[in-house]
């Protein structure tokens, strides 16, 4: 009798603590209605479509932008035939690419208040004296300036390069030279066969003599 009082008690017992789990269940546990966070799900911001951080852009346009004493700038005409440039030349003419077609052409487009200008004229004047027996000519473009400035430039730095005037920007426009200095190489067909802007030294100058002397040895 005493064991069966027993087994009746522990069957109760076990229904009890059943009972109490359910009902701490239901009014404790999740509601079996909502589906469970996963630990794999993305961050609130990404799983509503909004960027994340590291996909924003780093700052800036986007546009390309010469790199500074490196040469190297985006397709400025390059493989392209050279714009039309004409201009008043310092001292009295003219200078008229298209007149000098049939001979490699070196054009830098400059200001008299650009420090890499002062540092490359005598680079070029030294390529100019060198390679003027193979038909080179060296011509710089001075930007909205006045004769008499581009000439004291000139002079001050020994220079006998033949000087343009670009005194209302048409030429700059055309050419799209804004890094200035702005370099163009053209060949004897007058195609621009490189470029370089804001600031280069003399390799990338034997860069851009290489392409329009061929068959010379060019060196710094």
């Amino acid at each position: 009798m005493a064991s069966r009082l027993s087994i009746a008690a522990g069957l109760v017992a076990g229904v009890i603590v059943a009972l109490v789990l359910l009902v701490a269940f239901i009014f404790v546990g999740p509601d079996p209605g909502q589906p469970r966070a996963s630990a794999s799900a993305p961050p609130a911001a990404e799983a509503s479509g909004a960027p994340s951080p590291s996909a924003l852009p780093s700052g800036g346009s986007g546009s390309p932008v010469a790199s500074g004493g490196s040469g190297e700038v985006p397709n400025f005409h390059v493989g392209e035939p050279a714009p039309s440039l004409i201009v008043p030349q310092v001292g009295g003419g003219t200078i008229d690419l298209a007149v000098l077609k049939g001979q490699p052409v070196w054009i830098n487009f400059m200001q008299t208040t650009s420090e890499p200008s002062k540092v490359e004229f005598p680079l070029m004047q030294g390529f100019s004296d060198r390679y003027t027996e193979q038909g080179l000519v060296v011509i710089a473009i001075d930007i909205r300036e006045d004769e008499e400035t581009v000439l004291a430039f000139a002079q001050g730095l020994n220079s006998t390069l033949p000087l343009g005037l670009d005194t209302d920007g048409a030429a700059q426009q055309a050419w799209g030279a804004f890094a200035l200095p702005m370099h163009y190489w053209i060949d004897k067909d007058g195609i621009v066969q490189d470029a370089a802007s804001d600031g280069i030294g003399a390799e990338t100058m034997v860069r851009g003599l290489t392409k329009i002397l061929p068959g010379v040895e060019v060196t710094p």
